[in-house]
Parts: C-alpha cells; sequence; structure tokens
C-alpha cells in the first residue's frame, strides 16, 4: 500500500476506509467496489487504488474500522451500564447491540440491518484473507460480552458464553427463515429465558 503519509493522504485513506465500510453495512461485499467507495466518500476513482493495493485490502480495511467503532460503542454503552442501570433487561439489550447491531426504530429496517449482517458474517468464511482480522475482532467482541455480563452481575465461563452466543445466532436464522419480521425479538425471548434459567 502507498503509505498515507501526509495529514491530507491520511484524512483521505479513512475517507475511503468510512465509506467503504458504510458500503459494506448497507450492502454487504457485493457494494464494495473502488468506483463505489470513491463516489461515497467524495475522492477520484483513483484514489482507491492509490492507498489500497487491491480491493482486498481496502475491504479488510472496512472490516476492521466497522468491527472496532461496534466494540468502542460497545465498551461506551457497557461505562453508561456500569453507572446506571444494571438490570438484566438492560444487559440483555447491550448483548444484542452488539451481537445483531443497534435498534434504529423502524422494525423493518432493523430486521434488514440484521439480515444483512448475518449475510456479511457467512460471506465473511469464504474471504480465507478476512479470517486472521475475524479471530482478533471475535476474541475482542467475547471479552467484551464477558465484561458485560460480569458487571450485570451474571457472570459466565467461555463455554456458556458460546452457548449463549449461538442461542441469539440460532433465534435470529430460525426468524430469518420463517421471515419473521422481528428477529432481534425473537433473539431476546431466548437470551432472557436462558437467562432465567427457563
Amino acid at each position: 500500500m502507498t503509505a498515507a503519509a501526509t495529514p491530507k493522504g491520511e484524512r483521505r485513506r479513512a475517507a475511503l476506509v468510512e465509506a467503504a465500510a458504510k458500503l459494506l453495512v448497507e450492502g454487504g461485499f457485493d457494494a464494495v467496489r473502488h468506483r463505489a467507495v470513491a463516489e461515497r466518500a467524495g475522492l477520484p476513482l483513483a484514489s482507491t487504488t492509490y492507498y489500497f493495493d487491491s480491493l482486498e485490502d481496502l475491504v479488510a480495511a472496512a472490516v476492521e474500522h466497522h468491527g472496532n467503532a461496534e466494540l468502542e460503542t460497545g465498551r461506551r454503552r457497557l461505562e453508561e451500564l456500569a453507572t446506571r442501570n444494571r438490570g438484566v433487561q438492560a444487559m440483555v439489550e447491550l448483548v444484542l447491540d452488539m451481537l445483531l447491531g443497534p435498534e434504529s426504530g423502524d422494525e423493518e429496517a432493523d430486521a434488514e440491518a440484521v439480515l444483512l449482517r448475518y449475510e456479511r458474517l457467512v460471506a465473511t468464511g469464504r474471504r480465507p484473507y478476512l479470517r486472521p482480522l475475524m479471530r482478533t475482532l471475535s476474541a475482542q467482541l467475547n471479552e467484551l460480552l464477558t465484561e458485560i455480563f460480569a458487571r450485570s452481575g451474571t457472570p459466565v465461563r467461555e463455554a456458556e458464553l458460546e452457548k449463549l452466543v449461538a442461542l441469539v445466532d440460532g433465534a435470529v436464522v430460525n426468524a430469518l427463515i420463517a421471515v419473521d419480521p422481528a428477529p432481534r425479538a425473537a433473539a431476546a425471548r431466548m437470551l432472557q429465558a436462558a437467562l432465567d434459567g427457563s
């Protein structure tokens, strides 16, 4: 990659990464193309190949940017949770935000966002160049989820966390298969029931 050694170069590279991350969230991997990213960032098409050796490099930077932004948001929310409401419902909502993304208030848009998120996660497996990054982001997410449960008075071991995440994933996938307009609600019910021991 050509180094973005100047402040202007760093700003341009950051704008391209942010544009690519937004396209990734909105439309999946197929939406991240050199021309689309350049247009979204308001930069010349050539800038994508100047700052990134390949489309794979750009996609990896977008995935990393988006993943780190979600983790940072989760960390901030955890601090708020720790100082205000430690209730189970608040914990469930934060866990679901970390696993499914935040709610927008529009049930249809939220269901579409969850569908796109899961499509992205599955598609990541078909991109070997992303596997090391995804392992790192996944480990950081698991650490954050473990901390969320611990600070909410429901500490979980690694194996328990794995089961809870699988439970949420299963509930979401089943809801998506059934064309349920509220996959998040299905996941919330299952997670709540598991935490209540019922």
